[in-house]
This record gives C-alpha cells, sequence and structure tokens, in this order.
C-alpha cells in the first residue's frame, strides 16, 4: 500500500490516503481524477524519518506528511514544535541549544528558552 497526501493552496497536508499498489505509479490521477477527489496528491513514505528510510529503502521526501505538515517543493516538514526552534537540512525541527545528555528526563519550555528537568 502506498500513501498519499494532499496538499492545500498554502502547501499544508490536509489528508493522507492510502492507494492500493496497483495503483500506487498514478496516485495522484488516480485520487484526484478516478475518485473525483481533484486536489494536488503527493506519494509519502511512514518509513521515511529525517531523510532516511528506516527499513534501508530509498527515503522518500524528507519525513511522512502528516496532517498539519508542509511542503516547500522537496520535503515535508512536521509543523514547528515551537517558535524558537528551527528547521534543519532534514526537515527536522532542532532547538536553539541542544537538550543535556546526561539521562535525566527534560522538556523545551519556551518562555525561558531552555531545558528544564521534569
Amino acid at each position: 500500500m502506498a500513501h498519499f497526501a494532499e496538499i492545500d493552496a498554502d502547501n499544508v497536508v490536509v489528508r493522507v490516503l492510502v492507494v492500493a499498489d496497483d495503483q500506487e505509479h498514478r496516485g495522484h490521477e488516480y485520487l484526484a481524477d478516478d475518485l473525483g477527489l481533484g486536489g494536488t496528491w503527493l506519494q509519502t513514505s511512514y518509513n521515511t524519518y529525517g531523510g532516511v528510510h528506516l527499513l534501508g529503502g530509498t527515503p522518500l521526501r524528507y519525513n511522512y506528511a502528516g496532517i498539519g505538515s508542509s511542503w516547500d517543493g522537496t520535503g515535508f516538514a512536521a509543523a514547528p514544535p515551537f517558535a524558537s526552534w528551527t528547521l534543519d537540512a532534514d526537515y527536522l525541527w532542532q532547538p536553539p541549544t541542544p537538550m543535556p545528555d546526561d539521562g535525566t528526563l527534560y522538556e523545551w519550555d519556551e518562555d525561558s528558552a531552555a531545558w528544564v528537568v521534569l
């Protein structure tokens, strides 16, 4: 089964549908025309994250396109978790400072722009 994401006029994913393997090669036409759904459809893979295919295959468009993800013509990026975070070259959101790696559980506090202990 193949997954296809519909993007709106602002290039935001509004839904993701599954297409049978025998229609994968023409997924956009199948969804838009044959099923009469219209719209713009792009194939996506839930096995792709940060530009890597998790099962060793060929990555597709950097990340799986979940609802609310954005498309820039090259890859899908999830909505930013916080205003201060930036998108990296692999279409993953990065905090202004890396989370400490000391075995303690942290969460990001946007008001103080820092990691705080849970």
